[in-house]
C-alpha cells in the first residue's frame, strides 16, 4: 500500500512523515522546507496490518493549481501515481487556509483521511473544532495528531484508520459547475465559490474565543525582532553570539576530547607500524590519511555546535523573520525575500540551498539566487574560517560573524549587477510568506539536525576527503619519475608541478605558492579538503592543541610555516569562501538553473567576484598597514579592470534592453 503525505507548506509533513517512518529528514519551522518528495516505509509499531506500507512526503501545496515546480511535484504524484489513501495534513489553527486543498483531494477519488495536526495548540489558542460536524460535511475521517510528540501523538490513529479507508470510495463535498479549465475567469469563479463554501463551513465548526486580529505578545516580539531598523543589528549581535560559542567557548572545549581521542590513534597506528616499514607508506598513512582527515574531523564539534545553535533559531520561528528583514533589501536589487530561504538552507550545504530555489516561481530571480547561493558559508568551509581564525586573528569571534556579513554583501551586490545585465532592473517583485509561531525550540529536533549533518560530514571525511588527502600525499611525496622526491626539493614534486602555474595567478592575492593553491584546488572537490590540503603539503598532522585549546603549539607556529601575513590569511580565506562551491554544488547549479549559459556565466562570476574580492583585500589592507601595495598589484589590477570592464559592458547592454521593454510598454 502507497499513502501520499499532503498538505499545505509548514502544516507538519515531514515532522509527521518522521515520526510515522523512523526517518530523520530535515524539518524546518517556516515554508518550504520540502522541495522533493521523499519515502519510506511506516514503522512496525504503527502498522499491525501486516503490509507494508510506503508514506511518500511531498513538497507543501496551497492547491491543485501549482505555481512552483515544487507544487506539481504534488500535483503529478497524486494524479498520476493512484496512491492507495492521502492523507491530507491539515493546521489545526489555519482551518480556512487548509481546507481548500482538502476540498480538491476529495474530489480525486481517493479515499482520503484527514490529520488534525497540531491539535495540542488549539487549547492554548481556546479554540474549539467541532470534529464530528467536519468530518459529516467532508465525507471523510479526521484523526487528531500532534506529530511533534513521542507520545498520546494520535498517530497510532491515523495508521489505522488509513488501513481502514483503504479501497474506499467518498463523495466530494464540494462539486464545481460549469467551469472551463481553459478560461481563468472562469476558474477563478469557481475558486471564489469554493472558498465561499469553506468560509461558511469553517465558521460554523470552528469557536474561537481569542481574536486573532488582536494583537498579542507574538506581535510585539516581531515588531521588535523584524524592525526595518532594528532587525538588522539584532540579527548581526545574534550571528556574533552563535559564531562567539560555537568557535571560541563551548566549541573548542568538546573539539579537546576528539583531537585528544585522534591524537591517540595516530601514535597506536604509528607503533604497530613501528621503525621498519617503509618512511613513503608511513608518511601516506600517518599524514596523508589520519592526519589529513583528523585534521577535518577535529573541527566537527565547533560545527556541530554551530549546527545545533542555527537549528534552534529556526525552530523557534525566528529565521523566518530573518526573511521578512531580508526582503526590503532584497526587493531593491531584484530578488525576493523568498529568496533568503535557500540562503539560510545554505549555510547547512549549499545543495539543499540550491534546491531550494524551487520554490521561487520568477525564472530570473530562481536562476540568480541558486548563482547567489553558494556565497553564503556552508558547513564545508566553516572548518576553513576555524583555522584561519585560530591561527592568525586568535580565534576572534568577528572573523567567522564577518564572513557571513560578506556574504550578504557579495549577494546584494552580485544580484544588482544580474538583474542590470538581465535588462530586468524595473521590474517589481512580491514576496508572500506565512510567518510560523514562535515558540519554545525543541533540542531534541536540534539535536537530530545536528547528527544528521554529523553524520554527513563524517561519511565526506571517511571517503572523499580520505582519498583526495592520500592522492594528495601521493603526488607530493613522488615527482614525475615516480622517484621519491628528496627533503628540501619538495619543489619538484607531482604536486608542485601542476600547482605552481595557478600559484603565479594568485601573486596579486599574496598567497603566490604551490602549496595554497593546491589546498584551493582540492577545495572544489569538497571545501573541506582546504584544511586537510594543508595539513598534508605542510606536514601538519592536527590543529588542535589538548592542553591549551588552541592550534598547534600556538598560532604564531602554524602561521610561520604557512608564512602568510594577516592580511594574505584574511585574502586567502575570502578566496575559497568565495569562489565557486564544491563539484556536487555546481552540479545542482546546473540542475536547478536549467541552462548551460547561465551555470557557465555563474561560475565565471563567482570566480571573478571572489578573485576581486580577495585582491582588493590584500592590496587595500597591505597598503593600510605597510604604505605601499602588495607584490603582483600592477598585473592583479589589469586582470580586475578587465573583469570590471566586462561588467560594465554587460550592465550597459542590459540597460539597453531594459530601456526598449519600457518603450514598448509606453
Amino acid at each position: 500500500m502507497k499513502i501520499a503525505l499532503t498538505g499545505n507548506p509548514n502544516s507538519g509533513k515531514t515532522t509527521l512523515f518522521n515520526s510515522i517512518t523512523g526517518k530523520i529528514e530535515h524539518v524546518g519551522n517556516w515554508a518550504g522546507v520540502t522541495v522533493a518528495k521523499k519515502e519510506a516505509k511506516i514503522k512496525k509499531t504503527l502498522n499491525r496490518s501486516g503490509q507494508d506500507i510506503i508514506a511518500v512526503d511531498l513538497p507543501g501545496a496551497y492547491s491543485m493549481s501549482p505555481f512552483t515546480s515544487e507544487e506539481s511535484i504534488t500535483r503529478d504524484f497524486v494524479e498520476l501515481e493512484n496512491p492507495d489513501v492521502i492523507v491530507n495534513i491539515v493546521d489545526a489553527t489555519n482551518l480556512n487556509r487548509s481546507l481548500f486543498f482538502t476540498s480538491q483531494l476529495l474530489e480525486l477519488d481517493i479515499p482520503v483521511v484527514i490529520a488534525l495536526n497540531k491539535s495540542d495548540l488549539l487549547k492554548k489558542k481556546r479554540t474549539d473544532i467541532d470534529i464530528k460536524m467536519l468530518e459529516d460535511v467532508l465525507g471523510c475521517p479526521i484523526v487528531e495528531t500532534v506529530s511533534t510528540k513521542s507520545g498520546r501523538n494520535g498517530l497510532s490513529n491515523l495508521i489505522n484508520k488509513v488501513i481502514e479507508v483503504s479501497g474506499s470510495k467518498q463523495e466530494p463535498p464540494f462539486i464545481p459547475v460549469d467551469v472551463d479549465l481553459s478560461n481563468i475567469n472562469s476558474v477563478e469563479k469557481s475558486d471564489i465559490k469554493r472558498f465561499d463554501f469553506i468560509k461558511d463551513l469553517v465558521e460554523r465548526a470552528e469557536n474561537r474565543s481569542y481574536k486573532s486580529s488582536l494583537h498579542n505578545y507574538q506581535d510585539g516580539i516581531d515588531k521588535v525582532v523584524a524592525n526595518r531598523w532594528l532587525g538588522i543589528p539584532i540579527f548581526a549581535l545574534i550571528m556574533w553570539g552563535v559564531f562567539s560559542i560555537s568557535q571560541t567557548h563551548l566549541g573548542p572545549f568538546i573539539a579537546d576530547f576528539l583531537v585528544g581521542g585522534i591524537d591517540s590513534f595516530y601514535t597506536f597506528v604509528g607503533s604497530i607500524l613501528g621503525s621498519d616499514v617503509s618512511p613513503v607508506l608511513e608518511a601516506i598513512l600517518l599524514d596523508g590519511i589520519i592526519g589529513g582527515v583528523g585534521a577535518v574531523v577535529g573541527f566537527l564539534p565547533l560545527i556541530m555546535v554551530l549546527f545545533f545553535l542555527l537549528a534552534l533559531l529556526e525552530d523557534c520561528g525566528y529565521m523566518a523573520r530573518v526573511a521578512v528583514v531580508m526582503d526590503r533589501f532584497f526587493k531593491r536589487v531584484g530578488l525576493s525575500g523568498k529568496s533568503i530561504i535557500p540562503m539560510v538552507i545554505g549555510t547547512g550545504c549549499a545543495i539543499p540551498g540550491i534546491m531550494a530555489t524551487r520554490t521561487i516561481k520568477n525564472q530570473r530571480q530562481r536562476r540568480t539566487t541558486a548563482m547567489l547561493t553558494p556565497f553564503m558559508p556552508c558547513g564545508a568551509k566553516l572548518p576553513v574560517i576555524a583555522l584561519f581564525a585560530g591561527v592568525f586573528f586568535d580565534d576572534a569571534a568577528w572573523v567567522g560573524t564577518s564572513m557571513y556579513f560578506l556574504a550578504i554583501g557579495i549577494i546584494i551586490l552580485g544580484a544588482l549587477i544580474i538583474v542590470r545585465i538581465t535588462g530586468e532592473k524595473n521590474a517589481r517583485s512580491f514576496f508572500i510568506m506565512e510567518l510560523p509561531e514562535y515558540r519554545l525550540p525543541s533540542f531534541k529536533r536540534a539535536s537530530i539536525s545536528t547528527l544528521s549533518r554529523a553524520k554527513s560530514f563524517i561519511i565526506k571525511a571517511g571517503t572523499i576527503i580520505l582519498l583526495c588527502n592520500a592522492t594528495i600525499q601521493i603526488m607530493q611525496t613522488f615527482n614525475w619519475q615516480l622517484q621519491v622526491v628528496a627533503e628540501g626539493a619538495e619543489n619538484t614534486s607531482i604536486l608542485a608541478s601542476i600547482a605552481s602555474p595557478f600559484a603565479f595567478i594568485l601573486i596579486p592575492l599574496g598567497f603566490g605558492v604551490w602549496q595554497l593553491a593546491a589546498a584551493a584546488i582540492t577545495g572544489f572537490i569538497a571545501k573541506e579538503n582546504v584544511v586537510g590540503t594543508l595539513a598534508v603539503v605542510y606536514s601538519i598532522s592536527n590543529f588542535i592543541d589538548t592542553d591549551e585549546l588552541v592550534l598547534i603549539s600556538g598560532s604564531q607556529d602554524v602561521a610561520s610555516i604557512m608564512g602568510l601575513s594577516s592580511i594574505a590569511a584574511l585574502s586567502y580565506l575570502i578566496f575559497n569562501l568565495f569562489t565557486p562551491p564544491c563539484f556536487a554544488a555546481i552540479g545542482a547549479m546546473n540542475s536547478e538553473m536549467e541552462n548551460s549559459k547561465w551555470l557557465w556565466a555563474g561560475i565565471g562570476f563567482q570566480f571573478g567576484m571572489g578573485y576581486a574580492v580577495s585582491f582588493l583585500t590584500y592590496q587595500v589592507g597591505t597598503l593600510i598597514l605597510t604604505g605601499s601595495f602588495g607584490s603582483g598589484f600592477i598585473y592583479g589590477l589589469i586582470v580586475v579592470l578587465a573583469m570590471v570592464s566586462a561588467v560594465i559592458y554587460l550592465i550597459n547592454k542590459g540597460d539597453k534592453v531594459s530601456l526598449n521593454k519600457n518603450v514598448k510598454v509606453a
